[in-house]
């Protein structure tokens, strides 16, 4: 399993949490769940954070069962209309940048 993280680092407009959640939920959602070969997807907005970590006001988790899938994604025309949809609603709420990172799960029983 193969899950590509956004980190949107930065923070959401005071008095405009709502109005963000809500803009990513109605505008951005729509366009990650179009994908080509994604099989998972969630979205976390942060609640809290540690004293003096960076401020992560969102967190998109898109997973993809190989390698292949996400790179079929990463050349769609779906992701650039994603990007576009991006581009045009987050610098209503947020200031700040956003990056990736993939990571291959493992998973571990507990002891």
């Amino acid at each position: 399993m193969i899950t590509r993280y956004a980190f949107f680092e930065g923070s959401v407009r005071d008095g405009q949490h709502d109005a963000f959640r809500q803009a990513v939920l109605d505008e951005l959602l729509p366009t990650w769940q179009a994908f080509p070969g994604a099989v998972g997807l969630r979205v976390a907005f942060e609640v809290e954070r540690d004293a003096g970590a960076p401020e992560i006001a969102m967190i998109l988790e898109v997973d993809y069962p190989d390698r292949q899938s996400l790179e079929l994604m990463l050349a769609s025309p779906e992701r650039e209309a994603s990007h576009q949809a991006t581009e045009r609603v987050l610098p209503q709420y947020f200031e700040g940048r956003f990056h990736h990172h993939v990571t291959e799960m493992q998973a571990f029983p507990m002891a």
